[in-house]
């Protein structure tokens, strides 16, 4: 049998618990800390990769053509003083002069074509940079090989980068290790506030001997402001159980009171039709007042640990209520059906049941002042319609609300009565649904899913 789970509120409040823990472990502020020194020391590398690529581009751009510049400035400078100068011969340059006296056969056909300026080669053994300038004594090719100097820029640079993001690395460790420390009071406060029950709050949990010995500053204040936030929240949650429990004792006496004096009143015999007739509205009158009263305890209690559960008969319930509600159609042509397909079971606490069933069953009679109010009782729901006036749509938009009243609401009532159905059917996991139309009438359903049929 599918059976009502009274304890769902503490279920969802320990749930919210747990996500708040998860929650400051999987994405708190140290995962934050440590994404931000991670992404700073990427960032510092991949600068530092660009700066060390920059500058071999401009070594290669700037520094090497100006220096092509310079040493054929300085070949011709030589010509002038030996003709048969030899050309520029060294590691990662050769030069060639295209002119009778210096062997121009030995010049490459395909660097003859090359006019002058700046010229990038691909070869098979490199990608060299070639200067042509034509002077006085011929044309002049300068070719530089730049592999090896794009080696050397690189190799150059890579030292010192490893150098500079050691120290990069090392710093950033240092600081993450001083700001994880510097957070680990509020993780921990993070922690134990998601440990906290509240409907057992610890009153000791931010107590100064139960704090780590880091405390201190702003961590000290919030952790003190905490420990009072808790001492109030338990000297709260005590002074409403102590109210609900006395306010069960003390509100229903004296209503048994008046409920006992009515009956032995009415059960004399002796009284006329008038007198008659008020007694029994005081005895209606205290039997509402105690079923409001006890729908305001039960929604009260922090836990359902003071409803008992049994297995109760939603058809037996549906009966009692439609009794307690024919005194309220005896003087209106409203008759009151019951049209049971079904048998209903649930395992909940019967006020629970009582006090929604009543509330709506109520309300149907009171508002209905012809025709018929007729309960189904179908397949794991409930369902009351009335022939009633009906409710407009702007006012079904707010039918749930505390004292929401519509305008041409019966004197007498408060306004609280679908309000408190709203908050147990919320509460039990029963949802309750109503549909109206002017005229016509109102339908209210309520849904039992945990309940057994039984045909």
């Amino acid at each position: 049998m599918s059976q009502q789970k009274p304890s769902k509120p503490k279920a969802k409040a320990t749930q919210s618990a747990g996500s708040l823990k998860s929650g400051a472990g999987q994405s708190g502020l140290r995962r934050k800390i440590s994404t931000a020194f991670i992404l700073q020391a990427a960032s510092i590398s991949c600068a530092t990769l660009l700066g060390i690529y920059a500058t071999a581009a401009v070594l290669e751009d700037f520094l090497i053509r100006r220096a092509l510049v310079e040493e054929a400035a300085h070949y011709i400078k030589r010509l002038d003083i030996d003709p048969l100068a030899r050309e520029p011969d060294t590691h990662n340059m050769r030069g060639y002069l295209d002119s009778p006296a210096h062997q121009r056969d030995r010049v490459d056909p395909a660097l003859r074509q090359l006019p002058e300026g700046f010229h990038n080669l691909r070869q098979p053994d490199g990608r060299p940079l070639v200067y042509v300038t034509q002077t006085k004594y011929g044309k002049l090719t300068l070719i530089f090989d730049q592999q090896h100097v794009g080696k050397l820029a690189l190799l150059f640079g890579l030292i010192p980068m490893a150098i500079v993001l050691l120290f990069v690395y090392l710093a950033s460790f240092a600081a993450y290790r001083i700001s994880k420390r510097a957070i680990s009071p509020v993780v921990w406060l993070a922690e134990r506030v998601g440990a906290l029950n509240p409907l057992k709050p610890d009153r000791n949990s931010f107590a100064p001997e139960n704090l780590p010995p880091d405390f201190d500053g702003e961590s000290q204040v919030l952790s003190e402001a905490l420990q009072r936030y808790s001492e109030r929240i338990e000297e709260l949650v005590e002074r409403e159980r102590t109210f609900t429990r006395d306010a069960s004792h003390e509100l229903r006496s004296p209503l048994t009171v008046i409920k006992m004096a009515c009956e032995v009143l009415l059960a004399d015999g002796v009284l006329d039709a008038y007198t008659e007739r008020n007694i029994k509205r005081v005895q209606n009158a205290s039997r509402d007042m105690e079923a409001l009263i006890e729908a305001f305890l039960l929604l009260s209690r922090d836990s359902e640990s003071g409803m008992p559960e049994e297995e109760v008969s939603i058809n037996g319930i549906v009966r009692e209520e439609m009794a307690r509600a024919e005194m309220l159609i005896e003087h209106k042509p409203v008759q009151l059906l019951l049209d049971e397909r079904t048998q209903l079971k649930l395992k909940a606490p019967s006020k629970v049941v009582g006090v929604l069933l009543s509330n709506l069953i109520r309300n149907a009679c009171i508002y209905t002042e012809s025709g018929t109010v007729a309960i189904e009782i179908n397949d794991k729901f409930v369902r009351v319609v009335d022939t009633g006036k009906g409710i407009e749509s702007e006012d079904l938009k707010e039918i749930f609300k505390p004292f929401f009243r519509t305008k041409d609401s019966p004197k007498g009532g408060h306004g609280v009565g679908l309000a408190i159905v709203s908050r147990l059917s919320q509460r039990f996991q029963w949802p309750v649904q109503l549909t109206s139309e002017v005229g016509i009438g109102t339908v209210a359903r309520i849904d039992f899913p945990q309940a057994e049929t039984m045909r």
